[in-house]
């Protein structure tokens, strides 16, 4: 069986680091010590040897032993005495020629005075200097005659030598105390490395550092893999995180982590989502924010942590795709509703006519068919002649028949005048009519008033479609007037604050053809006009692309 391996926690870490830091300092220290006592050696041993030599080479005998020939005999008790008496390591003395005649050290009688390489012969200088494989600090002071024949002139020379003390004895003449003071620093640097590996511990909630690059790299991969974007500000309103996903869906820059949201210019709808500050910012649910093109929703949830707020993080999904589906689904869900509502129209009208035959009214059942008749044609005439895009026109008669139902009339204004236009075109144009004709007739079927109607009224130039609907409901709260189609609110949001996307949606295909669209209160009640840039066919292309 292998032999498992123990790894060592984050506090036996910061132990260890901070021993060997205490270690690092207390080395240091000993070192500067060393050097203190090595510069005070110097200095004070340095004077003492000099003043020694000085002493001896101004000695009467010393210079009348140097005068005869051989003075070793005579020198030697005083160099001896000299140096029993000052406790220094050697003394010696040369002749003028710089040969020794007498010294404490006997292997060195006879041979040549050992100079420093740049000391000159006949001069005084002081230093260290190795002798017999050990290092001394060692004063030459010449010796120079008195007397009137050999006043001046240079006899000899007086050399005495104190050996360096070693390591041990530098820090132990450093201080007395110098063990105390290391043996209490590192004690306290033991207590303090243990209390700050305590710390640490208790500050990253007793993760150790594979377990905290774990969760750091869990959170980069779940942050950038998911399809969701997420935005986290610190209560100041700064951008603490944001992975790549909600970077690229807000258009923010690569740098904008640790800036606000005013230096990002994020303002309006999307700034108050952000930050919290919408009015019914207090329950987390999603808020629809229409952003560059795109329909985002987003959801808010503050962060806290021991009943501190830490601050929010904010998910956001791309809902503009969905939106698209959306529309194409409500295209299927109209037509399904038109034909429920004419089933009904019809199974009304079938009831009625059944009633009249059975009671024997058959003139009255042909008049009551007749008007039928009448009213259907005159509907699909003004339609065919102000509305010539079959597109738009059947869905008008969609509209007008789901409006009947909820007992709104919805007529088209005598203005009205719109040609053939490209499918792509009319298919947007039926969009942007459907959504504002929903709103409008959710409005006016809940106004007050005993006859509701809608009105739609479509004018073109060379370029562009307007599209006006208006209604006689309740109309738009003016706080809302500005803001409505970046809420994504529908008219029922102005009295009940629901939600949706249809005027968002509205608003993204006006703007992907360059138009614009806008809300306003009449008299009546609202108006919202959508202007929209698109292609017409004319007539002979139209009967040309006809089967």
């Amino acid at each position: 069986m292998a032999p498992t391996f123990r790894r060592q926690t984050l506090a036996g870490e910061m132990l260890v680091l901070q021993l060997a830091i205490v270690v690092v300092v207390l080395c240091a220290v000993a070192a500067v010590s060393l050097a203190q006592s090595r510069a005070t050696f110097n200095r004070v041993e340095g004077r003492r040897v000099t003043a020694l030599a000085e002493q001896l080479a101004a000695t009467p005998l010393v210079r009348s032993q140097l005068l005869r020939p051989v003075p070793q005999e005579a020198l030697a008790p005083l160099v001896n005495a000299t140096q029993t008496q000052s406790g220094v390591t050697s003394v010696t003395v040369a002749d003028a020629a710089g040969r020794v005649v007498s010294s404490t050290d006997p292997t060195l009688i006879g041979g040549r005075l050992p100079r420093a390489g740049g000391a000159a012969a006949g001069r005084g200088w002081s230093g260290p200097l190795s002798l017999r494989g050990s290092r001394e600090l060692v004063a030459q002071v010449p010796v120079l005659g008195a007397t009137r024949d050999t006043l001046g002139r240079h006899l000899g020379t007086v050399m005495v030598g104190e050996a360096d003390p070693t390591v041990w004895q530098r820090l132990n003449g450093a201080s007395s105390y110098l063990l105390a003071y290391l043996g209490i620093a590192s004690g306290l640097g033991v207590a303090g490395s243990w209390l700050l590996a305590r710390r640490v511990k208790r500050q990253t909630l007793g993760l150790e550092p594979r377990e905290i690059a774990g969760l750091a790299e869990h959170r980069e991969a779940m942050l950038y893999g998911i399809a969701e974007g997420v935005v986290a500000l610190d209560p100041q309103h700064r951008l603490t995180l944001v992975n790549e996903m909600g970077r690229r869906l807000l258009d923010l820059p690569a740098d904008c982590v640790g800036q606000s949201l005013d230096g990002l210019g994020i303002e309006g709808r999307l700034r108050d989502v952000l930050a919290g500050t919408a009015p019914d910012a207090a329950a987390p649910r999603d808020e629809v924010v229409v952003r560059h093109g795109r329909v985002l929703v987003m959801n808010r949830m503050t962060v806290t942590k021991d009943g501190r707020a830490l601050g929010s993080v904010t998910t956001l999904r791309d809902r503009t795709e969905l939106a698209r589906l959306e529309r194409e689904i409500g295209s299927f869900r109209s037509t399904s509703e038109l034909l429920r509502a004419q089933a009904h129209e019809f199974a009304n009208q079938l009831h009625t006519i059944s009633g009249l035959i059975e009671i024997g009214e058959q003139d009255e059942v042909v008049r009551y068919i007749r008007a039928l008749n009448q009213r259907r044609q005159s509907l699909d005439v003004t339609l065919s002649r102000r509305v010539r895009d079959t597109a738009v026109a059947a869905l008008v008669t969609a509209k007008s028949s789901l409006a009947a139902e909820r007992r709104v009339a919805l007529r088209v204004s005598d203005r009205t005048a719109l040609d053939r236009l490209a499918p792509q075109d009319a298919a947007d144009v039926a969009t942007v009519l459907g959504n504002l004709v929903d709103n409008a007739v959710d409005a006016a079927a809940a106004g007050d008033g005993p006859d509701a109607w809608v009105e739609v009224e479509l004018r073109q130039d060379a370029a562009s479609v307007e599209i006006v609907v208006r209604d006689s409901g309740p109309g738009v709260a003016p706080e809302l007037a500005r803001e409505v189609f970046s809420h994504g609110f529908t008219t029922k949001a102005a009295r009940q604050g629901e939600r949706g996307i249809g005027l968002a949606l509205t608003r993204l295909v006006c703007e992907r053809h360059g138009g614009e669209v806008s809300v306003a209160n009449t008299p009546e009640g609202a108006m919202f006009t959508a202007r929209m840039t698109v292609s017409h066919l004319t007539d002979a292309v139209a009967e040309g692309a006809a089967p």
